[in-house]
């Protein structure tokens, strides 16, 4: 069993994912750690993030061993990540690690859940079940803000709000697989909801995927 998670920034779905692999014993990818992985990898090289024979080179050289990194969870690895991401080398590289971990996720696991901006259309377009978390541009930039700040991370709400906004741009625009639902995802908009509201409607949506 496959679940697919797609969104965009601070909409919810890396929480979702991890409570439903936890739940359903199931498998879980951040995919978005590996082109975060990538990104900072380039950075550390002193690379351009959009250089797309460095980041290729890069994200051909990524170890898992570095994705519990703090440093992958900053806005620096995010901005990256995003610029990388836009490379389609560098998206055909990683495409094998995603899809092997889908395929085969070892140990007990009964499945496999793996979030980021083009599973349900690209990574697993099979998947039985996709999801699709989003939420409004001003709340996901509050959700950012606030997160940063119980971090002690200095920001502005502002910035917050002006690299998301640029982040969406270069992930919804670029030419290889583009941020967007797959046509059979089940989108949920999570501004006005609660974490476990999500999350209830999510494993409602599975079970029946299951059956």
């Amino acid at each position: 069993m496959i679940v697919a998670i797609d969104g965009p920034a601070a909409a919810g779905k890396g929480t979702l994912a991890r409570r439903i692999a936890k739940e359903l014993n199931f498998a879980y990818l951040d995919t978005g750690l590996l082109y975060r992985a990538t990104g900072m990898k380039v950075l550390h090289l002193g690379g351009d993030p959009e250089d797309a024979v460095i980041a290729e080179q890069a994200a051909r050289s990524i170890d898992p061993e570095t994705f519990n990194d703090p440093a992958l969870r900053t806005d620096a690895a995010a901005s990256a990540a995003s610029k990388v991401s836009a490379i389609p080398a560098v998206r055909s590289a990683l495409l094998d690690f995603q899809k092997s971990f889908a395929a085969t996720p070892g140990g007990s696991y009964q499945g496999a859940v793996l979030d980021g901006r083009d599973i349900g259309t690209v990574v697993c377009p099979n998947a039985p079940a996709k999801l699709f978390i989003t939420a409004s541009m001003e709340v996901r930039a509050e959700r950012r803000f606030k997160e940063l700040q119980e971090r002690g991370v200095e920001s502005i709400y502002a910035r917050v709000l002006q690299d998301m906004k640029e982040r969406d741009e270069r992930d919804s625009s670029r030419s290889a697989a583009p941020l967007t639902a797959a046509d059979d995802a089940l989108v949920l908009d999570t501004s006005d909801m609660t974490a476990d509201d999500v999350f209830a409607k999510a494993l409602s949506y599975i079970a029946e995927k299951r059956d």
